[in-house]
């Protein structure tokens, strides 16, 4: 990884509110300058990282990364999910990450592909927490929100209006259908996991022809950030406290989706010795950003709450 003056080591973490005072990176924070606030979100980082004409398919980007196989067809993300029935309708409460492994992902998936085959659609298990949908040549590509703008909220106002937003309501209906009924739910129930109980469609699009970035590379374990960069043309390297040790100017270390105790425990070490070498950017998923310079450690005049 080659050392450049021209931008920080970015580090990419998770909400500020989610540090406690007491947790060990606020050190840092008492001794940088601020800049001004950053992207929000989850998609909204990834866009600031990554310029993708026309939006982002995330289905497409992850497919070709896993699969490799695109061919220039419209693919949707189709995540594994479990979906909450309240008074009002149904919440998504989780998806993607379901801990599933391949075989029970196989098996969830094989009373769903002759619903998705009906419509003109192939379901495809592209990873255990990774499922794609390819859609029919020609066919309009929906406007469905992602995960993270869904959550917790009740689905069904996520997915499109009028005559193609009825088309996929009963898509969804079939598939929650046939969900409910498998027999592998009860066994995840037994073991106190979630079902899986619905799929979240979002993403859709084909494969862009260009990605752009100022990155140099990127550490870290999100498929999506991946496939970004790798249709970018930087590398991407998995996370790991070697990798993170030996990051340099220019690159994105993704930390992000840990929880901030991990941090605390596990990269914190390495954080506070690369901030002793070089210039460390500091951005949060909640937009906060920081610039943490090695002679800012000597700020003994800076106060005690950040």
């Amino acid at each position: 990884m080659d050392a450049s003056p021209a931008a920080p080591l970015e580090i990419w973490l998770p909400d500020l509110a989610r540090f406690d005072p007491a947790h060990p990176l606020r050190t840092l924070l008492r001794k940088a300058d601020a800049l001004a606030p950053g992207a929000k979100g989850y998609l909204a980082g990834l866009a600031a990282y990554f310029s993708v004409p026309g939006g982002l398919p995330a289905g497409a980007l992850t497919r070709e990364l896993i699969a490799g196989d695109t061919d220039g067809a419209s693919w949707l993300c189709a995540d594994p999910a479990w979906v909450q029935p309240d008074l009002n309708g149904a919440r998504l409460l989780a998806c993607g990450q379901m801990q599933l492994d391949m075989d029970e992902a196989q098996a969830f998936a094989k009373p769903l592909k002759p619903v998705f085959g009906d419509a003109g659609m192939i379901l495809e298990v592209s990873s255990p927490d990774h499922w794609h949908v390819r859609l029919p040549p020609g066919a309009p590509t929906p406007t469905l929100a992602a995960p993270e703008q869904a959550l917790g909220e009740d689905l069904y106002e996520h997915l499109p209006d009028g005559a193609d937003g009825r088309r996929w309501r009963v898509l969804l209906n079939e598939v929650q259908v046939v969900l409910h009924q498998h027999p592998r739910n009860a066994e995840r129930r037994a073991l106190g996991l979630p079902p899986i109980n619905s799929l979240w469609l979002w993403g859709g699009g084909t494969l862009p022809n260009r990605v752009r970035t100022t990155l140099k590379g990127v550490i870290g374990d999100d498929v999506l950030l991946g496939a970004l960069a790798r249709r970018a043309g930087v590398a991407v390297i998995e996370r790991t406290p070697k990798a993170v040790e030996s990051s340099s100017a220019g690159w994105l270390v993704d930390l992000q989706d840990l929880p901030v105790d991990e941090i605390a425990t596990q990269w914190w070490p390495l954080i506070q010795a690369l901030a002793l070498k070089q210039p460390l950017q500091l951005s949060f998923a909640s937009g906060e950003r920081w610039l943490h310079r090695p002679w800012h450690r000597w700020r003994f005049w800076r106060g005690s709450q950040r």
